[in-house]
């Protein structure tokens, strides 16, 4: 890893006279709900009173909101609602206008990024008209630990993949310029970090090849139209099983079974909606695996309501119910492959189980790690618009980093689809083998380049787990929201940093609206709507654990801390006015918005992703780096 280089300090002298102590922390300018904070910067020293002798230091980049302040000093405490807990020097700090932080994507399938001292050393690289080989150069500097110092580069991505909501790492955005790539002029942030890990852990063993595994769920559509393909699923899984027998690998690549079919309070016939069929476990015999992908060929006997199944009903349940930890040892490769012959089920359709999205299913399914992949039949009973739907959803569904793992059998072909299955399942195993450094079954140019990635990933992110690698550790620098050398691939993911109580927040103001949206039927209703709604955001702003603007012009301008991000939010741009234009459009945001609560309730109740950042949190400010596409 790069050397940390010496960070130039910034004064922060303002001139505010100090008030009496405050209760709560002083707002942001033009704010009525968004406080201003600060981050701490290394070895920031914390005194009683200005002037003072030091009383504590704080860890680097501790954010914490400001309460008053002096001439050269804040008067900061860590949380909103215990109050101030001394001073800090403003040389000390560094103001913290958005609680946005950047996480790294997994770096399989572009090139390690680098973080420049200056925004124009990070344009010079981006817009050099050899960039190819300046940056293969660069990275060779960083590979020998040896960059001159004229480049002006600070620290590197690590080599392996750091998952934020596994290992929470404070890299906030400082500051960002809205741009244009140079390569192909789409929409880029270039954007100011600041990195340190945020906890301190016993250095983890070495990682192992020979304790890597795969674990596979297979989510089976087990409606009457697909007993010849669970057969042919069968028959793969068989062939690729007798292949690794008496191999080294034999047992470690696991399997599980998830089943769906439909609503069996309108089809009691059906027996289930979802049924886990056999858990995903480490077995030294695949024969249950087997015998259990045979015995769900004894499909339903009755038909279900409409062609579309619950087929994200499956999915969700095989990305929630799995025990992906294996009990305190995680499977090392999670793969999700969904069979079906059908569509999803829309969230208005009242057989439909969950109220949740593809892409709210697919970031949570790979926020732990797991990979979607989606074998469409496309028979010729529904008919060419039902795929053409099918497909859009399950292609939201079925993507992981930048690649889809989308596959449509045309007409249905059991051929075609046991080879897919065969194909898919070998790759899975290639990746143990990869690991071990043993040559893979499948050449790269049969697997295709998506597979390829996903087999690095899968293995980036193991070597991540098993090494504990962290952020580049205290530093400052410029980097680019796309990888520098391919603008197709996101390199850093902007989130918004959230408390549990905003994120109740958003849940609650969500759940009035739709209970208001819903009953706004006609055109006399939805000008009545806004007004509802202002008294509803007055309720909620008598609760001081709910942070709302109750000047909002917009359905989501309560929210005020999820203004000025580098993000549209549909809400923001709702106002009375577009409300009121059509009955479409206001059901594709009533529609949007429930999926999203869905999402939100899960992670409300997920102690899992959410971290304190000091001993003694409030629980309502533990924080989750919410990813910005699920926002409201």
């Amino acid at each position: 890893m790069i050397s940390v280089v010496r960070v130039l300090a910034v004064a922060l002298a303002l001139a505010a006279p100090l008030a009496e102590a405050q209760t709560r922390p002083l707002l942001v300018d033009g704010r009525q709900t968004v406080y201003q904070r600060v981050l701490t910067r290394p070895g920031a020293p914390r005194f009683e009173t200005t002037g003072g002798a030091p009383a504590a230091v704080y860890p680097a980049f501790q954010p914490l909101y400001v309460y008053g302040t002096e001439p050269g000093w804040y008067q900061v405490g860590r949380s909103i609602s215990s109050g101030p807990e001394g001073w800090v020097r403003a040389d000390s700090v560094v103001p913290w206008k958005q609680n946005i932080v950047a996480a790294f994507t997994n770096p399989a399938g572009r090139q390690r990024q680098v973080l420049f001292d200056t925004e124009q050393r990070l344009r010079g690289v981006m817009e050099h008209e050899a960039l190819p080989e300046v940056q293969k150069q660069i990275l060779g500097e960083v590979l020998a630990d040896n960059v001159p110092a004229e480049r002006g580069i600070v620290a590197a991505e690590p080599p392996v993949f750091v998952n934020i909501v596994d290992r929470l790492y404070l890299m906030p955005i400082l500051d960002f310029v809205q741009d244009l790539h140079p390569l192909n002029y789409e929409e880029n942030l270039l954007m100011k970090v600041a990195s340190v890990p945020l906890r301190e852990e016993a250095a983890p063993s070495p990682a192992r090849a020979d304790s890597f595994d795969v674990g596979i769920v297979f989510v089976f559509d087990t409606t009457q139209s697909m007993e010849p393909y669970i057969s042919r699923t069968q028959e793969a899984v068989s062939e690729v099983v007798a292949d690794m027998a008496d191999t080294d690998i034999a047992e470690r690549v696991n399997f599980g079974i998830v089943a769906f079919r439909d609503n069996t309070a309108v089809a009691p016939g059906l027996e289930y909606r979802t049924r886990t069929l056999l858990p995903l476990q480490r077995r030294t015999d695949q024969t249950p695996v087997l015998a259990t992908i045979r015995a769900a060929t004894k499909v339903a006997s009755v038909d279900s309501p409409g062609f579309n199944e619950d087929s994200f009903a499956g999915v969700e349940d095989a990305i929630d119910l799995t025990d992906w930890n294996g009990g305190g040892d995680p499977f090392d490769a999670r793969i999700v492959i969904l069979i079906t012959d059908a569509g999803p089920k829309d969230i208005r359709d009242p057989n439909a189980r969950s109220q949740i999205g593809a892409k709210e299913l697919q970031r949570a399914a790979q926020d732990k790690g797991v990979a979607i992949m989606t074998l469409h039949l496309k028979t010729d009973v529904p008919g060419e618009a039902q795929h053409v739907y099918a497909a859009r959803q399950y292609r939201d569904l079925s993507r992981f980093n930048d690649d889809t793992f989308y596959y449509g059998i045309e007409e249905g072909s059991p051929e075609a689809f046991k080879a897919t299955v065969s194909t898919l399942v070998t790759a899975m195993t290639d990746v143990i083998r990869e690991a071990r450094n043993i040559a893979p079954v499948l050449p790269a140019d049969q697997k295709g380049p998506e597979l390829v990635n996903l087999g690095l990933a899968m293995r980036l992110a193991w070597l991540g787990r098993s090494e504990g690698a962290e952020a580049p550790d205290v530093i400052e620098g410029w980097v680019s929201e796309k990888a520098i050398e391919d603008p197709t691939k996101l390199a850093i993911e902007p989130r918004l940093l959230v408390t549990k109580n905003e994120m109740a927040t958003m849940a609650d103001l969500l759940s009035q609206l739709l209970t208001l949206g819903e009953q706004a039927r006609g055109a006399e209703d939805a000008a009545t709507f806004f007004t509802q709604v202002r008294d509803v955001v007055a309720r909620m702003a008598q609760n001081p654990d709910r942070l709302v603007n109750t000047d909002a012009t917009t359905l989501g301008g309560a929210l005020e801390f999820l203004e000025d991000l580098p993000y549209e939010s549909q809400l923001m741009l709702t106002t009375e006015e577009r409300w009121a234009q059509s009955a479409m459009n206001r059901r594709q945001i009533l529609d949007g918005m429930r999926q999203k609560l869905v999402q939100y309730r899960k992670w409300l109740l997920d102690p899992a992703v959410w971290t304190p950042l000091y001993d003694g949190a409030p629980d309502g400010e533990y924080v989750f780096a919410m990813p910005f596409d699920v926002l409201p």
